[in-house]
């Protein structure tokens, strides 16, 4: 399974990288992460909470950085085990600032195994990204917090942060899981049928995500 991609945070470089570095602001961010805690300058443990389809397990994982050039790129290798099966992989990151703004690019593998692979490759890989893709969504809504707390007397509200609940979690992995498998010619047609079907299926995968299996 590969993943790879890039996203672009309205914040200086050196506030990404401080922030990925973070062990609290990563177990903030990343959906399903119960725990997160810094064992060196190089590696973290943790535990975290996969649901893919059906199946849902507890992991024990071990991440450890190498490589690491402030503020500009590292590598991160992760292993996690559970009942559910096992999760391993590497991957590098880039950062990159650009008008004062900070362009992260990713690429790397993972291999799965257990029963979370009995689901099939393809939703095991969207999961994945979908996961990915709103973690670092919720890290550009924190550090913009951070970057514009409330001050006494503005007119303008602050922009507030607020951690992803299951549910909205589940709701955006259901979304990204239709969008992988309508194709785009069929969109149209599919919203045509009726919004409401639509939204049927999206509250029947988030329900499906949301059940797991708790063994």
């Amino acid at each position: 399974m590969e993943l790879n991609g890039s996203y672009t945070f309205d914040a200086p470089r050196e506030v990404i990288w401080q922030a990925l570095m973070d062990p609290e602001v990563l177990a903030k961010i990343l959906p399903g992460v119960e725990r997160l805690e810094k064992v060196s300058d190089t590696e973290f443990t943790g535990v975290m909470d996969v649901r893919v389809g059906p199946v849902q397990g507890k992991f024990n994982g071990k991440v450890v950085l190498s490589d690491l050039q402030e503020p500009e790129k590292f590598h991160m290798d992760v292993d996690g085990r559970g009942a559910a099966g096992f999760i391993r992989g590497g991957g590098d990151a880039l950062l990159e600032e650009v008008d004062g703004k900070t362009v992260l690019t990713y690429s790397g593998d993972a291999q799965v195994g257990g029963r979370i692979a009995s689901v099939g490759q393809r939703l095991v890989e969207t999961t994945a990204k979908s996961i990915v893709r709103q973690g670092l969504e919720s890290l550009d809504r924190l550090t913009q917090a951070q970057l514009h707390p409330p001050e006494a007397g503005a007119e303008a509200p602050p922009v507030e942060y607020a951690p992803p609940s299951e549910i909205e979690v589940a709701l955006g992995v259901a979304r990204d899981v239709l969008d992988e498998y309508i194709p785009p010619e069929k969109r149209p047609a599919a919203m045509a049928i009726g919004g409401a079907l639509v939204a049927l299926l999206i509250a029947l995968i988030a329900a499906l995500l949301l059940k797991g299996d708790d063994s």
